[in-house]
């Protein structure tokens, strides 16, 4: 089974693995694709910002100016995986995609590669 496969059943009217039922379905999962889109940009972005406040404070430099990034980030990724978990659940993926995309909020750049290869996935199986 890949990730793209769902094993039998169907939840709330739609059918396992195919594409949302109706244009009501269709719409919330949109919302949820465009909320897990900024999101990981978002999330991105802060992770990036954390690894410059990491050199900064612990490189020759020792700045302490950007402390509060930290928390910040903490702050956003758990929102980014409130979103993940969000799309993942409407797209019925299998854990292991949920994982990755769980993971991509921690290694730096993952989020943005990963956002494009799972919005143009989702966005194929929407309109399908």
């Amino acid at each position: 089974m890949t990730d793209g496969e769902v094993s039998q059943g169907t939840t709330s009217g739609t059918p396992a693995g195919g594409p949302p039922a109706d244009e009501g379905d269709r719409a919330r999962t949109r919302g949820a694709l465009g909320r897990y889109r900024v999101m990981a940009y978002i999330t991105g972005g802060m992770l990036l910002a954390l690894c410059v406040e990491m050199v900064l404070r612990y490189g020759p430099w020792h700045i302490h100016a950007l402390d509060w990034v930290p928390r910040l980030h903490g702050f956003v990724y758990m929102v980014y995986l409130v979103t993940v978990w969000d799309l993942w659940s409407r797209m019925r993926w299998s854990w292991g995609r949920f994982v990755t995309m769980a993971l991509a909020g921690v290694v730096p750049v993952m989020s943005f590669v990963l956002e494009r290869r799972i919005h143009t996935e989702a966005e194929a199986r929407i309109a399908g």
